[in-house]
């Protein structure tokens, strides 16, 4: 009797003919970028810890300016004794987001591209591109404004009285300002991929400028002391040219739009 030599089942491919993932595979493959990701901000966070003593020291510079400029005493003070290392976790954690932030972006789209449209990658790609230097230029905005927010909401206190400052308290503090300067700058870009998506139209974002300048000034207002007006327009200028960039490029973008449409509708009618 002839034995029939086995054969080996075939080798299951990441997709299917169609270009489909089955709910397991998209498992595994969310799992793979995911791992890749946390790879990447853990890598990063090393750096920030190694970067933690320079970072302390940029960050307590404007507390330690309040003594010249408001002649009051005014320090960083850790009120718990593991406060110290959850702050420089903390910072490391930061600065590992940070710096990884184009290994897990990558993943994030990665994961997401085989189930978008030819043109919907194109618009996450000018989305990412643009999004990205406007975020770090919105956080740079924001740290330059940082020790006039310290000063500002430091010197409410009675001119006789010490300035105390938790240092968990004022890295929140920090963070918060940094980042929503950042997202602030990146707005516009939001503006233009929600046109892109036929979403919003140009001439309705042109519209609303007047309640667009108004957020922008009220915003740099809270964001910049009130005597230092020169801070203030320095910040709003940028985000007024953003927004009135955006405007431009989603009216284009109609116009073009509109053009192609006439040209499909006339080749449509029968002479």
């Amino acid at each position: 009797m002839a034995i029939e030599p086995k054969t080996r089942p075939p080798k299951k491919s990441a997709k299917s003919r169609d270009g489909r993932m089955s709910l397991g595979e998209h498992l595994v493959e969310f799992r793979k970028r995911i791992f890749r990701a946390i790879l990447g901000i853990a890598i990063g966070s090393v750096v920030g810890w190694l970067l933690s003593d320079q970072i302390l020291v940029a960050l307590s510079s404007p507390v330690s300016a309040i003594v010249d400029s408001q002649g009051r005493v005014a320090s960083l003070n850790f009120t718990d004794i593991s406060e110290a290392f959850d702050l420089r976790l903390q910072i490391a954690i930061t600065v590992g987001v940070v710096i990884s932030s184009p290994i897990w972006l990558y993943q994030i789209w990665a994961f997401l591209v085989p189930g978008l449209t030819k043109r919907e990658k194109q618009y996450g790609v000018g989305f990412v591109l643009t999004s990205i230097p406007l975020f770090l230029l919105g956080c740079a905005a924001g740290w330059y404004v940082l020790p006039h927010m310290v000063s500002l909401l430091t010197g409410f206190a009675p001119a006789d009285t010490t300035a105390i400052i938790s240092a968990q308290t004022y890295y929140s503090f920090v963070l918060k300002l940094v980042i929503a300067i950042g997202i602030a700058f990146v707005m516009p870009v939001l503006l233009v991929l929600l046109n892109f998506a036929g979403i919003i139209s140009g001439k309705a974002i042109l519209r609303s400028w007047r309640i667009a300048i108004l957020v922008i000034i009220l915003f740099t207002a809270i964001a910049t002391p009130a005597a230092d007006v020169f801070s203030m327009f320095l910040l709003a200028i940028p985000m007024i040219v953003l927004f009135y960039s955006a405007a431009l490029i989603a009216n284009v973008h109609d116009r073009r739009k509109a053009k192609k449409q006439e040209k499909f509708d006339s080749e449509l009618v029968v002479p």
